[in-house]
């Protein structure tokens, strides 16, 4: 999993999520399904959103470093 998110969703509180309604879908956050990404708690309807969510940054994150490699002149 990305450093970007937390890998103990058990240890964070709805109350303190960032957002009241799913990213992906719309529908109201459960307290099952957080994640903590870059320092706050985001909320998913479902843990199925959650993982949804960190499979897409850590793509993102995983093309950036690539791209950084790249233009450094560097190799994998």
């Amino acid at each position: 999993m990305s450093l970007a998110l937390s890998p103990s969703h058990e240890t964070l509180r709805i109350e303190e999520a960032v957002n009241e309604v799913c990213p992906w879908s719309g529908k109201p956050i459960a307290a099952d399904s957080l994640t903590l990404y870059n320092g706050a708690v985001v909320g998913f309807c479902n843990p199925d959103c959650r993982d949804k969510f960190a499979a897409a940054i850590n793509g993102f994150e995983a093309a950036l470093q690539a791209r950084r490699v790249s233009s450094a002149g560097l190799f994998q």
